[in-house]
């Protein structure tokens, strides 16, 4: 008997995923998407000769991605290259001083020991702290949906349950960081994990501290040709399954009908589905495709605080910077004002911390002869009435201001191509509400249980898979937000 049909609409990494785990199970799959190729906030720019990864620019947990071409039968190798790196991220503090997060635990340590007052024990002390919550959440949280009854009848469940104080959950991330560190830069440095799902270190639970442990000591990698390299080899993956591939196509509105999807109009056509799986942020998709059957939704996750936003510099530059890493990050001075000024003011911070990321120091086909492609991203507060023209005009100003008096480089006459993403763009681009990156923040006690799960319990055949919904942002998580969604219309429409 021939399997249910599927709407995925969007191919970002969760619709890609998804698209793949369910074709794999032998559903008939099809996926809509408004823009013309696959990625959505993982994308690809090809500017002047510069190209750039839009969006994500590490990738953590790799047996995550690894799992999903083994389940597809297929090898991880055969599609991508993953490097691991050495350096993980250079970070550049306001007096001058530069601490580098090297891979390599001992160097690390010794770095620790070298620039700050604290120790190498203190890191491992710490790390073992992180590899203990992320033991003890990593089922839990990461691979099952917490908003099942199923996912707590496991020994591992209870046993977590049981140790509740041990993930962390009443201290902030900010509290937990500085009872393990005495130095503020090294405090500030694992403050800013929380940033990585658009949270605020001194709001968001310490569990949070499973990110360190990630990117620490299951180490940071890099694909040979860049992140959009995972977005192609999904793909191509997807395509050799049978997915079936509708671009520049808008999914106008999902119809529903007491309480049962029936499928989708667009263009002024109806196409009939047994199911839809939306990767759009699952607020867009209950405000503006099934706006009908939600009132109740829109108004209960509208009144959580959202995450942030972000306005991204792609900069094509003459010149090799040595000064700097493929990663890297100039830090405010006054971190606690920085996220005040995002969270409660809705502002942009006047010396914001600034991330830059340079993918052509390891993979040079991305800028031309002598030249660097430069990522230069500032965290901002969703869309809230801000005259964004301005920001952007005020915002370039203060990074290049920064860049000169960190790096001592007038950056400015050597920039040879220039594009900006700012949130509204973000919102038009990715379907993602206000703008806001991983849809609402985790800047909350109770945050994994108050996240939208991966189906509606309202609506049966609805579904959801993407940063704004469980377990959350970042490549592996949104792989596994795929993964569990898969998994609950595999076991409930086979």
């Amino acid at each position: 008997m021939a399997k249910s049909k599927v709407a995925i609409v969007g191919a970002g990494l969760g619709g890609l995923s998804a698209a793949i785990r369910l074709a794999n199970r032998g559903f008939d799959v099809d996926v809509f998407e408004q823009n013309s190729d696959t990625g959505g906030k993982a994308g690809s720019l090809v500017l002047d000769g510069f190209r750039f990864d839009t969006g994500p620019s590490l990738l953590t947990m790799p047996h995550v991605l690894e799992e999903l071409f083994t389940a597809s039968n297929e090898d991880l190798d055969d599609y991508i290259k993953l490097e691991k790196l050495n350096t993980i991220c250079k970070y550049f503090y306001p007096d001058g001083k530069i601490i580098n997060a090297f891979s390599d635990l001992n160097l690390f340590g010794n770095e620790i020991e070298k620039k700050t007052v604290d120790s190498k024990s203190s890191l491992n002390n710490y790390l073992n702290y992180c590899n203990n919550i992320y033991d003890l959440t990593s089922d839990l949280f990461l691979h099952k949906s917490p908003h099942l009854f199923s996912t707590y009848l496991s020994t591992k469940a209870f046993k977590t349950l049981l140790r509740i104080k041990s993930i962390d959950p009443f201290r902030t991330v900010h509290q937990a960081n500085a009872s393990f560190f005495k130095d503020q830069k090294l405090i500030q440095l694992f403050d800013r994990y929380a940033t990585y799902n658009g949270s605020n270190p001194y709001l968001a639970p310490a569990t949070l501290n499973i990110i360190p442990h990630v990117e620490y000591s299951m180490g940071s990698f890099i694909p040979k040709d860049g992140i959009y390299s995972i977005i192609m080899a999904l793909k191509k993956l997807a395509e050799k399954k049978s997915v079936n591939f509708h671009f520049n196509t808008n999914v106008d509105k999902i119809k529903v009908q007491n309480n049962f999807v029936k499928g989708i109009w667009m263009n002024d056509e109806f196409c009939p589905y047994d199911i839809v799986l939306s990767n759009v942020d699952v607020l867009s998709t209950y405000k503006y495709l099934i706006s009908d059957y939600s009132y109740r939704t829109i108004n209960k996750y509208s009144k959580f605080e959202l995450s942030t936003s972000a306005m991204v510099f792609y900069w094509g530059v003459k010149g090799k910077y040595e000064q700097l890493e493929i990663h890297n990050i100039f830090f405010s001075e006054d971190y606690k004002k920085e996220f005040d000024d995002i969270f409660t003011n809705a502002i942009i911070h006047n010396d914001p911390t600034i991330y830059i990321y340079v993918s052509s120091k390891y993979n040079p086909k991305d800028a031309p002869v002598n030249c660097e492609n430069w990522f230069v991203m500032i965290n901002t507060p969703p869309i809230s009435n801000q005259n964004w023209k301005e920001e952007i005009k005020k915002s370039r100003k203060i990074i290049l201001d920064k860049i000169k008096t960190v790096l001592s480089v007038d950056l400015e006459k050597d920039i040879i191509a220039e594009k900006v993403l700012s949130p509204p763009d973000l919102e038009k681009n990715t379907g993602s509400y206000r703008g806001s990156i991983y849809g609402i923040s985790s800047n909350d006690r109770f945050a994994a249980f108050l996240r939208h799960p991966n189906f509606s319990r309202n609506i049966s055949g609805l579904y959801f898979c993407g940063g704004s919904v469980h377990p959350g942002g970042g490549i592996p998580l949104v792989i596994l937000s795929a993964k569990i969604t898969a998994e609950i219309i595999n076991k409930l429409h086979s």
